[in-house]
């Protein structure tokens, strides 16, 4: 009779442990749900305390730790999971929470491996293992993950004698979205209501399903949201939500839910300083932000990265470039590199760009930006900006630089983003550089008089005399183009400063008479009252000219180099080497002409160093400089 009175008491005794033991792992899982992680951390940590072998407890405090969708804590959930697994390595749930951390850590066939063991283990026939399978690989919100085979393990779970379980259905939810399959995911989520209609994550995930298909179905997607609220209005997610959605457009709004979300989640938010002085930021109360900002960082050993982000963007807000600077410094020290975007690398080099000596690092932080982002339209953006940005400080040789970036990403550049680049150049009087541009927009657009007109200019530019004749190809190419407009009043100045130029080599180079005059007379019937041509005309007629025994340097051909040299060979033999720096050399008739400096070396077929003739100067009645008259207006 003792015996089993004894017996009755341990039986009883153990039913009592079981029911605490349940309760406890509800308790967590619910505090869980409304994702206070803090509270449900110390449940399931609780739990392990009275009994490290509680595999539930671990299983639960682990998917706790990777919970949050930042910050999840990777490690930590592995070392609770090893501990576990070392103690009952044939823990199917165990197995199954491990391969969720692989997963999470890029390691995919070690986590399928996990999975497919925790199904083996449970013979397929466990609920729980099967959703902690299916929920790790089901998350619409991440990219890692199969979600196919979440589909699969979730959809054996739900076909389990006596299933009826509204988590493991909105789960099953999840991998349908994560799959594209919208139709089933929305079904899912209504029959997890049909079995618990006050389940408030269904309905909230109803909802992302809507607000994922944009503005249109705004009344739809906020309804599904208020209802969500209307069934449980502890459920913290979707006051979050809908402060993130009023953050950009209704800020009033956004304070209203923010308030809502931080009295509902209480002392387990984290991060409600860094929340509450964002939401001043939204309000463009910037000096505000900066007080409250670094009262947070103040107040913590261990404060939250983005408050000092917040600090920089809202001294870069204030025009304070310095503490701009000094909190970016601190933003990108502490802040995990994920986490850094392309924003913030873009802004923190912007405001480098305002510190002399720090143009190097300021490019470094811009191009990482560039390269983080991941569309054409944004990086394009991007090197526009930081181009204008140089643009404006009359830094036009870092202009160029930056807008010719354009050209190496955008596979069809417009006409100004090409010109902008070439004109930056060109302003800045680097020649060479600005006429490979200008050669990149004849190929793009060679029925543009622009292009040939600025070739023909930066060739100019380089050759200031016409004695090589660098620029005749560009600007009777020019003038070709421009004789084919309908309607010329669109490209006047381009058109009669190339007629200019060709009046003024003909006389002064060529000393041809009528070749000149033919100019002139082209030019005139596209605009008559043009005084300047006028001029020439009158004065070249009453000239007579000197026959050119000695034929002009003519340049039949022009070759850009990769260096940024030009080549340019003519019909009589002659080839000119133009370098980037200004450096020209000439071959003709077996005589090498340099001209560097301003100093001129002939040398001849021997060898041997001869004294130049010095060169005539231009004859007038012509001449016209680069830039002059004609100057061309950026576009």
């Amino acid at each position: 009779m003792k015996k089993l009175k004894f017996t009755l008491i341990l039986l009883s005794s153990l039913m009592t442990v079981g029911l605490v033991n349940a309760q406890g792992i509800e308790e967590g899982k619910r505090f869980l749900y409304y994702e206070k992680f803090i509270s449900a951390k110390n449940v399931f940590q609780g739990l392990l305390g009275a009994n490290p072998a509680n595999e539930e407890a671990a299983y639960w405090l682990g998917q706790t730790l990777l919970a949050p969708d930042e910050d999840k804590d990777l490690a930590g959930a592995r070392a609770v999971y090893a501990k576990a697994l070392a103690a009952n390595p044939n823990s199917a749930l165990l197995n199954a929470g491990m391969g969720h951390v692989e997963l999470l850590e890029g390691k995919t066939q070690e986590a399928r491996n996990h999975f497919e063991t925790a199904i083996s283990l449970s013979k397929g026939k466990s609920i729980e293992v099967l959703d902690a399978v299916g929920f790790a690989n089901g998350d619409f919100d991440s990219k890692l993950g199969d979600g196919a085979y979440a589909v699969e393990k979730l959809q054996q779970a739900t076909s389990i004698k006596g299933f009826k379980d509204a988590r493991i259905l909105t789960d099953l939810g999840d991998a349908y979205r994560k799959v594209g399959d919208g139709g089933s995911a929305q079904r899912t989520y209504e029959a997890a209501l049909a079995i618990d209609p006050r389940y408030a994550r269904a309905k909230y995930r109803i909802g992302r399903i809507y607000q994922s298909q944009g503005e249109t179905q705004k009344d739809i997607f906020l309804g599904y949201y208020n209802e969500a609220i209307a069934l449980d209005p502890a459920y913290t997610r979707v006051y979050f939500t809908l402060h993130q959605y009023y953050y950009e457009t209704d800020v009033v709004k956004s304070a209203e839910y923010l308030n809502k979300y931080l009295a509902s989640k209480g002392s387990d938010e984290t991060n409600a300083c860094f929340l509450q002085a964002q939401m001043k930021y939204a309000q463009g109360l910037f000096a505000e932000t900066v007080t409250a900002a670094n009262s947070c960082i103040a107040s913590t050993p261990n404060p939250y990265p983005n408050l000092y982000g917040l600090v920089a963007y809202s001294s870069y807000k204030l025009g304070d470039s310095l503490g701009a600077k000094n909190a970016f410094e601190q933003y990108f020290l502490k802040q995990k590199p994920d986490k850094i975007g392309v924003r913030d690398r873009f802004t923190y080099g912007e405001v480098l760009l305002k510190f002399p000596g720090s143009e190097a690092l300021a490019g470094t932080y811009i191009q990482q930006a560039v390269d983080q982002d991941s569309t054409e339209a944004g990086k394009v953006a991007l090197l526009k900006s930081v181009a204008s940005t140089y643009e404006k400080r009359g830094q036009y040789t870092e202009a160029g630089d930056w807008y010719k970036k354009v050209l190496n990403i955008k596979k069809t550049p417009t006409k100004n983003e090409i010109y902008n680049a070439g004109y930056s150049y060109y302003r800045i009087g680097k020649f060479a550089q600005a006429s490979e541009v200008f050669d990149i927009y004849t190929q793009k657009y060679p029925d543009d008089i622009f292009g040939y007109y600025m070739m023909g200019k930066c060739y100019w530019g380089i050759d200031t005399t016409m004695a090589y004749g660098l620029a005749n190809n560009a600007f009777a190419k020019a003038i070709q183009v421009g004789e084919a407009y309908p309607d010329k009043s669109k490209i006047l100045a381009q058109l009669m400063g190339s007629y200019k130029y060709m009046i003024a080599y003909g006389a002064n180079i060529e000393k041809n008479k009528e070749l000149a005059l033919s100019f002139a007379d082209k030019a005139l019937l596209v605009d008559a009252t043009d005084q300047e041509v006028l001029t020439n005309k009158d004065i070249i007629s009453k000239i007579t000219f000197k026959p050119n025994t000695k034929p002009a340097n003519k340049a039949d051909k022009v070759i850009m180099g990769a260096d940024g040299s030009i080549t340019a060979t003519g019909s009589d033999g002659s080839s000119t080497v133009i370098t980037k720096e200004g450096k020209i050399t000439t071959i003709k008739d077996g005589i090498t002409t340099i001209i560097e400096n301003g100093k001129v070396t002939m040398i001849g077929k021997d060898g041997k160093v001869i004294n130049p003739t010095p060169p005539a100067p231009p004859a007038k009645p012509a001449k016209p400089k680069p830039g002059s008259g004609t100057a061309p207006k950026k576009k």
